[in-house]
């Protein structure tokens, strides 16, 4: 059976790279950006429960489910860094204390007051802007208040959003930043194919970047074909092939731009309820994932994306235990057969599907001790000393927090976030 699900993983890697190569060689004269040849399109990546979990936290089981592994010896390499950027993250690293590598590992939705203070005070490696930042605001406020989180800190932040287009837009939303929300992916290409993709990605990278923000959080991975499904608004809306074709254009573009791009929602979203509100179990088989939700993210990754984000759904498959996102099985199946060695990043720990499983003060804890590098939540003035003290007791490793650090000053020089 392994056999033969490689055999349809590469056929259905090398039908994609031939749809990329002809699409690009079709419309490749259609815009004003040339589509790059495709190197490889099988890849270069929102909140609460009951219940409290004893202390000490034990870590999430190690060891992957019996899986089939995911072929990566394919034509072209995943970009990597340079030598001279590795050097440059690796001594920065070096002079940097606990609770500023903790603090790197964190990013948060911004605070509405005292926000430089707070960046400043918790060495935050990042902060999440929402709807309401903007929805008062003005252009040049903004680009002011943003300047003034920069300048309060010593490792200069992640500045993310939203901005996926259609049923999720944080800033274009509001006509005092644009005259028209940005449009959905399944619109754009329908009415232009890639090449509206193409130039819709350019302008919002630009857009984006006016304003000071570094990381948009896009695009949506997940493959969603059933207008009924929770995830299908926010898809692309078509098969695996024709999504790991728009993943693979959208990161190229993005990183053209140098603006951050994540992948989401890993393992792949399917038809699975809402975790904003509460718990969703996913029974499908792990051979799914293998043949459908995968091929997208691993068309990311070898496109280059920057980080894959972690759903908080639970996939019986992979690990009936924990949701995927403080699920040391699902990290190593990024890791080790998709073959991921940039930031993994939770969603955001103050979700409802978070708290059947952790305290308030315990879910970064796992999700550290699970293996992801940057956490995502909201309450991180309780989360963030939580995985400080959790350091100084040794339930984490000095060497856990320096692999994800280093992950991450690595993904901000790349983005010229840190110069």
């Amino acid at each position: 059976m392994k056999e033969k699900i490689n055999l349809f993983i590469i056929s259905i890697v090398f039908i994609c790279m031939l749809i990329s190569a002809c699409t690009g060689l079709i419309s490749g004269n259609n815009h004003d950006t040339p589509n790059p040849t495709p190197t490889s399109i099988i890849p270069e990546p929102d909140k609460e429960i009951s219940g409290v979990i004893n202390t000490p936290i034990p870590a999430p089981p190690i060891g992957s489910p019996n899986i089939t592994p995911i072929p990566t010896q394919i034509p072209g390499s995943k970009p990597g860094p340079s030598s001279k950027v590795s050097e440059r993250s690796q001594e920065l690293l070096s002079k940097m204390s606990i609770d500023e590598k903790v603090g790197q590992m964190f990013i948060v939705r911004c605070p509405q007051q005292d926000a430089a203070k707070k960046a400043a005070q918790y060495n935050i490696g990042g902060y999440i802007l929402f709807s309401r930042d903007f929805r008062d605001s003005s252009i040049d406020l903004i680009k002011a208040r943003i300047n003034s989180f920069q300048d309060a800190v010593k490792i200069p932040l992640l500045i993310g959003v939203d901005e996926e287009g259609g049923n999720v837009n944080r800033i274009s939303l509001h006509k005092q930043f644009r005259s028209e929300p940005f449009m959905s992916p399944r619109d754009l290409y329908n009415q232009g194919g890639f090449e509206l993709i193409i130039n819709d990605t350019i302008e919002k990278a630009t857009f984006l970047k006016s304003l000071g923000i570094n990381l948009n959080l896009a695009p949506v991975c997940d493959v969603s074909t059933d207008s009924t499904d929770y995830i299908y608004p926010r898809s692309f809306g078509k098969d695996a092939v024709l999504t790991s074709e728009y993943v693979e254009k959208v990161v190229t573009t993005m990183n053209k731009q140098r603006i951050g791009s994540v992948l989401k929602h890993f393992p792949g979203y399917g038809n699975n309820l809402d975790t904003h509100t509460g718990i969703a179990y996913d029974n499908r088989d792990y051979e799914t994932f293998v043949t459908s939700d995968f091929l997208p993210f691993i068309s990311g990754i070898y496109a280059g994306a920057g980080a894959v984000l972690v759903s908080h759904n639970i996939v019986n498959s992979m690990d009936e235990n924990y949701p995927a996102s403080l699920s040391s099985k699902v990290n190593q199946i990024l890791r080790e057969d998709l073959n991921f060695d940039g930031v993994i990043m939770t969603d955001d720990l103050y979700m409802k599907a978070i708290q059947n499983y952790t305290g308030d003060s315990e879910a970064a804890v796992l999700a550290v001790l699970a293996g992801n590098d940057l956490i995502c939540c909201t309450n991180f003035e309780e989360q963030i000393p939580a995985v400080i003290n959790a350091v100084n007791e040794g339930l984490i490793s000095e060497e856990r927090l320096n692999e994800s650090v280093l992950r991450i000053l690595i993904w901000k020089h790349k983005l010229g976030i840190i110069s």
